[in-house]
């Protein structure tokens, strides 16, 4: 019997940072992973739920083969159609994160789905409340480093499970507006693609530019990309976020925002993260949007970035498998009338768990993400 096909095609965002690497080692201490935030949260005001831990996998090693391989079957099965790896190209050739990407790649395995998302932007202290140390600077040096990048991620285009739009590899860069020149840098790879031998390459941007004047979906500098998608949860914290927060004094009472003048007064027992409804977040997603299959949305099932950032951080409250659900719901019907190549929704993200954006199971919420995500795709069942 054939097997029905997904209301859309879900790609989700990859964290890498869950094995050790030297530069963390000497930033942070030796064995510092994404996991040594996370176990280490705590709660910060009454009902803020932390630590999340996790259920199925553990505190995992992506040095571990099995852990992959056990990472794709639970995506699958919940209909999840490829892992977007984010990587970590700073310029000149220097990389850092890259080995459980690279294992992935030059193993075959797991047998599933993948496409890249350039994550392009310098790492600073900011999680640790150093934001204006840089620890590793993004460059651009220039087209011989384009080259450079190109012949890497080349190596990923031509596996058979690198993830295609119309038979073009798919590519997607976090900070668009970083970029020198986005028409510059996306020419001179298309150019390299036709000579490999490819149809093109379907880049995606991540659109976060939130200021004055600046079109987050239509700017000039996102014109010669083939598809955008929002930031998420900037979309919602750089707009309607800061006005509920001016205006909504529940709100300022729960988070003892007195005002920018008294708050720097304030001691840090009495800091707060900021505190946003998810319920509020999913009514509001996608209004923005424009029509047509160059925009494709993007669906977050929380967000809490305390455990990296504490009292500076934000949370979102009242996060449900079934909010998640409706907001899922929402995307999908979005891309229904899309080409069936292009019905392409992001999901923020597979193991984001630092910040509170995963639907990996964990102890509290077990598969009911997943459940979730294979009840939109498969309403009908597989």
């Amino acid at each position: 019997m054939a097997m029905n096909k997904p209301a859309a095609r879900v790609i989700a965002f990859y964290l890498p940072q869950f094995h050790p690497i030297p530069e963390n080692d000497e930033w942070w201490g030796r064995g510092f992973t994404e996991w040594t935030n996370v176990a280490k949260a705590k709660p910060l005001f009454p009902g803020h739920r932390q630590p999340k831990l996790p259920a199925d996998l553990g505190f995992y090693d992506l040095r571990v083969p099995e852990v992959r391989e056990e990472q794709a079957q639970l995506a699958r099965n919940a209909g999840v159609e490829a892992f977007c790896y984010w990587h970590y190209w700073f310029g000149n050739g220097r990389r850092i994160l890259d080995r459980p990407f690279e294992e992935v790649r030059d193993s075959g395995k797991p047998d599933f789905p993948f496409c890249l998302a350039w994550a392009n932007q310098s790492w600073s202290g900011i999680w640790h409340g150093n934001p204006s140390t840089t620890l590793i600077k993004q460059e651009y040096p220039g087209r011989a480093d384009e080259e450079a990048h190109f012949r890497w991620a080349q190596k990923a285009f031509e596996d058979p499970r690198y993830l295609t739009v119309d038979g073009s590899p798919m590519f997607a860069i976090f900070q668009p507006h970083n970029l020198p020149s986005t028409e510059g840098f996306i020419s001179h790879w298309r150019e390299l693609g036709a000579k490999a031998g490819y149809p093109g390459i379907y880049f995606v941007a991540i659109s976060n530019k939130y200021a004055a004047g600046v079109d987050l979906y239509r700017d000039p500098i996102l014109a010669p990309f083939d598809a955008v998608t929002p930031l998420v949860p900037q979309d919602y914290l750089d707009t309607a976020g800061e006005d509920t927060k001016r205006f909504d004094l529940t709100r300022r009472m729960k988070e003892l925002n007195f005002g920018w003048r008294l708050n720097k007064l304030k001691g840090r027992r009495w800091q707060r993260p900021t505190r946003i409804q998810y319920a509020a977040v999913v009514a509001r997603a996608l209004q923005d949007m424009p029509p047509g299959e160059r925009y494709l949305p993007s669906v977050l099932p929380g967000w809490d970035n305390t455990p990296r950032s504490a009292h500076r951080g934000v949370v979102y409250e009242g996060e449900t498998p079934e909010l998640f659900k409706i907001y899922l719901q929402k995307a999908v019907e979005r891309v229904a009338c899309y080409p069936e190549q292009r019905r392409i929704v992001f999901l923020k993200a597979w193991n984001e768990w630092a910040e509170g954006n995963y639907v990996e199971p964990d102890s509290l919420s077990g598969h009911d993400y997943l459940e979730a995500i294979y009840s939109v795709l498969f309403p009908n069942g597989k």
